[in-house]
């Protein structure tokens, strides 16, 4: 039974060339989508708050 603390050995530690993969892959998503900035954090808040207003205009609308 394993236990919630020792969850066992990493998967992968001993892997180079997968961590080097997995490093050029970030990479290569880095150059071309671009670092998470401000504008794209104040778009996703913008979104959410959005949605947020539209639910609970439904629910007036609804229980009114």
């Amino acid at each position: 039974m394993s236990d919630f603390f020792n969850a066992g050995p990493p998967g992968n530690s001993t892997n180079p060339e997968g961590h080097k993969a997995h490093h050029e892959a970030n990479a290569h998503k880095l150059h071309t989508e671009g670092a998470h900035g401000f504008g794209r954090q104040v778009l996703d808040l913008l979104i959410g708050v959005a949605i947020l207003a539209a639910v609970v205009t439904v629910f007036i609308w609804i229980f009114r």
